[in-house]
């Protein structure tokens, strides 16, 4: 395996990961400002009051994004480990 083969390979990880997080670090983010702006408009600074709400934001988007997520993630793992001969071979 020649070193830029490494470097594709790790670099197509960093993407993947990438990919997969990005709608629950989204989500997760919008919500954190929305309560944010909330707390501030209302002047309502409890720290506990954003866990619930963003947990619940959490769920809803693995419910949506789940099956997408875990499909991209098995089709990567079957690249990886049918690529294995190639390399080693």
């Amino acid at each position: 395996m020649t070193p830029q083969q490494v470097l594709d390979t790790g670099q197509q990880g960093l993407m993947l990961m990438l990919m997969v997080s990005a709608p629950i670090l989204l989500v997760v983010l919008l919500v954190g400002l929305l309560i944010s702006v909330f707390q501030a408009a209302t002047q309502l600074n409890e720290a506990t009051l954003t866990f619930v709400p963003k947990i619940v934001a959490v769920i809803a988007t693995l419910a949506l994004a789940g099956p997408w997520m875990l499909q991209t993630l098995v089709e990567y793992l079957q690249r990886m480990l049918l690529g294995i001969p190639g390399v080693v071979g």
